[in-house]
């Protein structure tokens, strides 16, 4: 079987997307795999998928860029060599892409088409393009939910009883030998910590994974440290953005929440540590606290999801991905009332008893690659139940429509 992906890019949402953890599972199967995406053949991603024996191309299709078409004649020109039995396409762009390369070709002849939705798109025009898929792969609980909700709603006003593709639930999920459970930072990173950050030594840390934002929550980090630092006058929030913005389209949100710890003297009580920091891993298993405060329900929750499974609690509201992660793997950090009051209490607790997850085989790689390959499986009339690797049994799931 050959099966290849189309990225928007390849650079900053491979863990949401398991492009690599995919195609290593599939080549490992026996199968072929194809890759379309934007990122440099030298880039550490792409190394790895050639390693592999994946055939990569370069096609950039940058998300909401309808300059992304001038492409078209170049993928059909990538599909009619290949001939993937499948597409499986990962954003909306490379979906309208996709969707004019296959005009000129018969149906007949025409891949199976996979779509994977990795958020709350809203059901507009530019969203159009992933339904003309053979199967819907809805990333996440949350997603799912959301699709068929709106789903059910069009097929209502429109009076159409059957659709023309089935959708699944497949959870993203993280690669627990990456981030394996109770995972020490080593005394060299610690040290080298300290020297950087001399404030955070001694310190309980509280962290905020993600950058600054009108969605993001940073606005109850000052709700928690005005109310806890009296009776923990040892907690520090760290928060994973530069400290100084230029140009962001966040420089408005940044300059209010900075302004605020200022006036209120928390501003020593703040560490900044730049946007996506390499060591993440260090940083989520050294926490004392992740905080998953996200005003807008988040789709994934990746970092949770990394936090979780390294053993390190998760205090989050309960909405959105964060909801479906927290009740599967540690609800003792769901905080059902979205109040400052509720939030402090569940920081507290977390505080003075030393809460911590216990290990969980949900969420995993494996399991999100099991379940995608099984789709692919499921797709071509003499296919055969894809065997887990890992724990070298059978895989089938059930596509409901």
């Amino acid at each position: 079987m050959k099966v290849m992906h189309l990225s928007s890019s390849l650079k900053h949402d491979e863990a949401e997307r398991g492009i690599y953890a995919i195609t290593h599972a599939f080549m490992r199967a026996g199968h072929e795999s194809i890759v379309i995406g934007a990122a440099d053949e030298d880039s550490e991603l792409v190394t790895r998928l050639l390693r592999d024996g994946t055939v990569y191309y370069k096609l950039p299709m940058p998300k909401k860029s309808w300059w992304a078409l001038k492409n078209v004649f170049k993928l059909r020109k990538i599909i009619q060599e290949q001939r993937p039995h499948i597409i499986h396409v990962h954003s909306r762009t490379p979906a309208w892409v996709l969707h004019w390369a296959l005009r000129p070709i018969p149906k007949k002849m025409r891949p199976k088409i996979v779509a994977s939705i990795y958020g709350f798109y809203p059901m507009n025009s530019y969203s159009h393009a992933l339904f003309y898929s053979d199967v819907i792969i809805t990333a996440s609980k949350s997603i799912d939910k959301y699709l068929k909700a709106k789903i059910a709603q069009k097929q209502e006003e429109l009076n159409i009883q059957e659709l023309p593709f089935s959708i699944i639930c497949i959870k993203r999920g993280v690669d627990i030998r990456t981030y394996p459970y109770r995972h020490n930072s080593s005394i060299y990173w610690l040290h080298n910590v300290f020297s950087e950050y001399p404030e955070l030594e001694h310190k309980k840390w509280l962290f905020f994974p993600t950058p600054i934002g009108a969605e993001y929550g940073q606005e109850w980090l000052i709700d928690i440290l005005g109310n806890l630092q009296e009776k923990f006058p040892d907690i520090q929030v760290i928060i994973a953005e530069d400290l100084e913005l230029t140009h962001t389209s966040q420089d408005i949100a940044h300059e209010e929440f900075t302004q605020r710890i200022h006036t209120l003297g928390l501003n020593n009580k703040v560490t900044f540590i730049g946007r996506r920091p390499p060591d993440m891993k260090e940083w989520l298993s050294s926490a004392n606290i992740v905080l998953a405060l996200a005003n807008h329900p988040e789709s994934i929750g990746m970092t949770a999801l990394q936090a979780i499974h390294l053993g390190t609690p998760v205090v989050g509201w309960a909405k959105g991905a964060f909801a479906d992660i927290l009740t599967a793997t540690y609800p003792q950090g769901l905080v059902k009332e979205e109040s400052a009051i509720a939030l402090c209490r569940a920081v507290k607790s977390h505080l003075q008893n030393r809460l911590r997850p216990a290990m969980t085989h949900e969420y995993t790689i494996e399991q999100t690659t099991a379940e995608t390959l099984a789709v692919y499986q499921l797709l071509m009339p003499d296919c055969k139940l894809v065997k887990n690797d890992r724990h070298d049994n059978l895989v089938c799931i059930r596509i409901d429509d």
